[in-house]
């Protein structure tokens, strides 16, 4: 490496240079943050995982395995983005989009490329992923 490219490692969260010092390039606004999230490509949808409560109807709290569990095996998405090719098949679409950015839908549990991003948990899902569209999520819950 040349000695005038001081950066030699860039990651996610931040820069190593040649020397070992560390600098974070992690987006201070909302705005900032927002640019980072990825765009879907073909036929997939970028999604989200709504909140989680950290507590039962009962007010017992829930334990960091429990939230685990739950965030992991959630029926119930929102959706950020569509790809470019999202429900454009209209042999597969005859009655044309099954949800829109801003749905909430349900899924099948494990549905996609889990990722996080600033500790919120997103989801890359297929068009055909989507089982139905939901006005009002709360108290959907995977069965057991």
């Amino acid at each position: 490496m040349s000695e005038t490219n001081e950066m030699s490692t860039l990651t996610p969260e931040i820069l190593i240079s040649q020397d070992g010092v560390q600098a974070t390039t992690l987006p201070q606004t909302a705005e900032d943050k927002a640019k980072q999230l990825p765009d879907p490509v073909r036929f997939q949808i970028l999604t989200v995982l709504p909140e989680i409560d950290e507590e039962y109807e009962s007010g017992i709290l829930k334990s960091g395995q429990s939230i685990h569990y739950e965030e992991v095996l959630s029926p119930v998405l929102f959706i950020v983005k569509l790809g470019p090719d999202a429900y454009k098949d209209t042999t597969r679409f005859p009655s044309g989009p099954s949800c829109k950015v801003g749905d909430f839908v349900i899924v099948r549990p494990n549905t996609g490329t889990r990722l996080k991003i600033h500790g919120k948990e997103f989801r890359i899902i297929n068009d055909d992923s989507v089982e139905a569209v939901v006005q009002d999520p709360r108290g959907i819950s995977r069965a057991a």
